[in-house]
């Protein structure tokens, strides 16, 4: 319990700045407008249960994807944190984003999967199981998916508390983190091929 409790903190923060919150729902409000309220609320909840599948099987099923291809742990952390840190400078340089307007259910594709869950928390993900179990990482991860659930149920609102450029500003602080979680990872890779370690 105590290592439960000391581990939560070092999955959690990974997961909640690769999800970068604050950068999908100005995102969301442009693929839902227009919609009626039901149907935003529909677009909240398919968007995070999308995300939810999608996060359980990657958790799930990691361990068998390194078997199937070959890929040692150590392979992909420097793999991951590799794709993470062009993620983040992408992320860091980008100036604009103009979503294309989806067609069908904007919850599932696009929102759900790849603004909530896309290849950044998806490497994340497979990352955190391997360094610190699934367990906890799944509670990280149903906790984040909590709070994208109450931002995107409030998303007009958390946009008006903090301005356009309050929401641009905190994205790129996060996008910063990223970067740098990006290079613990590679980090750690490289340390563990060097000892040996598998």
């Amino acid at each position: 319990m105590d290592e439960f409790v000391r581990y939560l903190p070092h999955t959690f923060i990974p997961l909640f700045v690769a999800i970068d919150i604050l950068a999908v729902l100005p995102l969301f409000l442009s693929l839902t407008h227009g919609l009626s309220a039901g149907a935003q609320k529909r677009a909240v909840r398919d968007s995070v249960v999308t995300a939810l599948l999608v996060g359980i099987v990657f958790i799930a099923m990691g361990e068998a994807i390194f078997s199937i291809l070959g890929i040692t742990k150590n392979d992909f952390k420097i793999a991951g944190g590799l794709v993470l840190l062009v993620f983040a400078v992408l992320d860091l340089v980008r100036r604009e984003e103009r979503p294309r307007q989806p067609a069908g259910k904007p919850g599932i594709v696009p929102i759900g999967v790849p603004l909530i869950v896309g290849p950044a928390v998806l490497t994340t993900l497979i990352v955190l199981v391997d360094h610190y179990g699934g367990m906890v990482t799944l509670i990280s991860f149903l906790l984040n998916l909590l709070i994208v659930w109450l931002a995107l149920r409030r998303s007009a609102a958390v946009i008006a508390v903090l301005g356009g450029g309050g929401v641009i500003a905190i994205s790129k602080v996060m996008a910063l983190l990223l970067a740098s979680i990006a290079v613990m990872m590679i980090r750690f890779g490289l340390q563990n091929i060097a000892g040996g370690v598998p």
